[in-house]
Formats: structure tokens, sequence, C-alpha cells
């Protein structure tokens, strides 16, 4: 237990504001966190209510009556998960992990705490290692890193759940359990009755933890190979990439092919993983353009061009002052947004700026690059040379400093 407690007190940054934010489902792990924060830190609390079983209200409402015993301010974001298509998990995963970046920045909380333990990690790496993930997936989560300008933390990663939930009996802190999480439907449920199969041969989720973090230092390792190939061969362009094609097969072994291109799909996409080790492959064998991973490839002859794919963005619209496929547009001084969007640029707003073609910049890029829009009508699109006063910059930092830093 007083190993918990020192993980609470070194949650973040020695240099990090004492006012942080904590996500909160009401489960054992974020009710965790948030008592062992909260005494602390000067503590934000968030739920999301995803709409997905009548329960999540009143699941909302408990959080926030624990909260009110602590003192904590409390928020409750809302998403209509009844509406996600296709992996649910992974849609609502993604959706939260919005929803809360937005509020932080709202609230002007630069710090976030997640509940994650030993189990998530373990867990993590059997569904990862069923999809043949190499290294950067088998690396597992990171214990901080920055997305949505906001710093993540998962500061009880190497604990396990039974610790946690340990911790909640002694102090008489009660928690919900969400039936989903004993759904045989979800893939990590079934990774969790895995793990459980596995404890007879010795596999323990902290044992898999110090494997993941094992290969998180190789990982580390490699990647510091890359950065003078990146340097020399590597050009970058707002939103995408140029990779020199000789050099990538003449410079680096297979397995530094497949890491580079792993990373840069990733930086373009904006994706947390990478994609499947067997699409990988099969464009490494010949490196013929395609749609991979959200990104159009491309090639003119003596360069890989890697742009974001304009159908994964051409629905994705938001209001200005949220992030837009990880693009930040500032408004001129003065300028009323009221009633503005941003989305994509697309092919009925390119032929609307006029010096696009001076930009030098790939039709696919333009395409996918963020614009703002009045309904129909084209505001201001700054990459394709279209600002009228508005600016946009990516909210990632250059290729190399954002995936090779973890």
């Amino acid at each position: 237990m007083s190993d918990i407690a020192a993980l609470a007190k070194t949650a973040f940054d020695p240099d990090a504001p004492r006012r942080v934010g904590v996500a909160v489902s009401g489960g054992s792990d974020s009710m965790a966190t948030l008592h062992l924060l909260a005494p602390l830190y000067q503590v934000h609390a968030v739920t999301v209510d995803h709409g997905l079983r009548p329960e999540a209200a009143a699941e909302a409402q408990f959080v926030a009556a624990a909260c009110a015993r602590l003192g904590v301010p409390h928020h409750v974001l809302h998403w209509s998960g009844a509406e996600a298509t296709g992996n649910l998990m992974d849609a609502g995963r993604r959706a939260r992990m919005r929803l809360i970046g937005d509020w932080a920045r709202g609230q002007g909380l630069e710090h976030v705490a997640l509940g994650h333990t030993a189990d998530d990690q373990a867990e993590t790496f059997l569904m990862r290692l069923a999809r043949e993930a190499g290294l950067e997936g088998l690396s597992g989560m990171r214990r901080s890193y920055r997305s949505q300008s906001v710093q993540w933390h998962r500061p009880f990663l190497g604990v396990t759940r039974a610790e946690l939930r340990r911790y909640l009996r002694d102090a008489g802190i009660a928690w919900v359990d969400d039936p989903s999480n004993s759904n045989p439907r979800f893939e990590r449920v079934r990774a969790r009755a895995a793990l459980a199969g596995l404890a007879d041969i010795g596999i323990t989720a902290q044992g898999l933890g110090r494997v993941v973090d094992h290969l998180a230092q190789a990982r580390a390792a490699l990647d510091a190979g890359l950065e003078p190939f990146i340097a020399s061969y590597v050009t970058e362009e707002p939103g995408a990439l140029r990779i020199e094609i000789a050099a990538l097969k003449h410079d680096l072994a297979p397995e530094m092919q497949r890491r580079l291109l792993n990373a840069a799909l990733i930086w373009v996409s904006g994706a947390d993983y990478p994609p499947r080790a067997a699409k990988l492959g099969r464009f490494l064998r010949d490196l013929a353009p395609c749609t991979l991973h959200g990104c159009q490839i491309t090639r003119n002859g003596t360069h890989l061009h890697i742009a974001r794919e304009f159908n994964a963005v051409a629905d994705l619209r938001v209001p200005t002052g949220q992030i837009w496929d990880g693009w930040w547009l500032e408004a001129p001084d003065g300028q009323d947004v009221a009633g503005l969007t941003i989305a994509a640029l697309g092919p009925n707003g390119l032929p609307q700026c006029p010096d696009w073609r001076a930009t030098n910049l790939l039709r696919e890029v333009l395409l996918a690059s963020p614009a703002i829009w009045a309904q129909e009508k084209l505001i201001a699109a700054p990459i394709a040379g279209f600002e009228n006063g508005w600016k946009a910059r990516k909210e990632a930092s250059s290729f190399a400093t954002t995936i090779f830093r973890r």
C-alpha cells in the first residue's frame, strides 16, 4: 500500500501545476486514482457518459457524489455511443479522449491522470500479440505522453487492479462494475480471461509489464538509430512526409524500414497505434501506391509521399476552437467565429483557392487539409494558400520529435 501512496506523490512531473484533471468512470481503477490523488493535488474530475447503457447516467451521478464528499469539482460529458460504427470499444475510447481533451483545455488543465493499471498493460500486450504487432505495438502504453495539447499520465500503470481494489476496500470506498467488462464479445474481455489462464505457468500482469518495459527500452534504442536517416532522407510537409525511395531500400535493413514506415503512418494519421503488421508487410514488398492506415501513399519516381487520406476525414467536422484531425486553426483577431466549423478542404473547396498550386503541395495533401466553413461557404484554407487571416498549425511536434519521444 505504501508503494501506491508513493506513486501518487509522483503522479505528475515535478514542475507540473498542482491543479490537474482526473478521468473517473466510477470503476475501481479510476476511483482509486481519484481518491489517491485528491489529497495531494487540486483535482478536477471528469466523467464521460457514453449513453450505451441505461446505468451510465447513474454511474456518472455516483462519481459526482464521491467528488462532492472529497470537495472535488466534477463535470459530466456526453457522447452518443449508440451512433458509433465499427469497433465500439475503440470508438468509445477515442471519443472519451477527445471529449476529455476538449474539457481539459477549456478548464485550463495541462495535465490529466488516467486510471490504467498493470492489468490494462498486460491485456493490451496480449491483444497486440494476437495482431502480430511489431516492437512498437508490443512496447505497450506509455506512462506519460502528450496529445491534444494535454499531458496525459498513467501513474498506476505498474500497479495491479487487485492492489487498487484492496486499497479501496481497506478505505471503505465503493466502486461500480461495468457489465461490459465481463462480456466476451469484446476483445479486451477475452484477453483478460486469457491472462487469468496464463497464471498457471507463471505469466502475470506485473511480469508482462516488465517485459513491456524491456521492449520499450529496445524500441528507444532502435528509434535512435533512425534519427540520422530521417535528418537526411525524410522531408516534412504540412501534415505529410516525403521519403527518398533509394535510401529507404538500400540504407535501411528491413526491420528499420518497417519501423520508419510505421512511425510515418502514425504521425500522418494521428493514430495511437501502427497498422497491422501483415498490411504493412504487403506494402513494403513493392512500395506500390495505396491507402493504408488512413493515409494516401503515392510515388513520384524518387520519393514516397505519405499524406492524410481525404476519405478518412471527409465527414469530420468540429466547431472552431477544437482540434480537427490534429490541427489547430487560429482565427484572426476580432473574427466572429459563431457558426463557423472546421472540415476538410476537399474537392469542392480546392477550386476556391486560387493560389493552391503556388504552395507546391500535392493535391492529396490539400484535399485532406483543414479549412474554415460557414455551412457550404469556404472562409479560409491556410494550408492551400487561402489564409484570410487564419493560421493552421499541427498539434504534434516535428515527425522525429513526436515519434521518438516516449
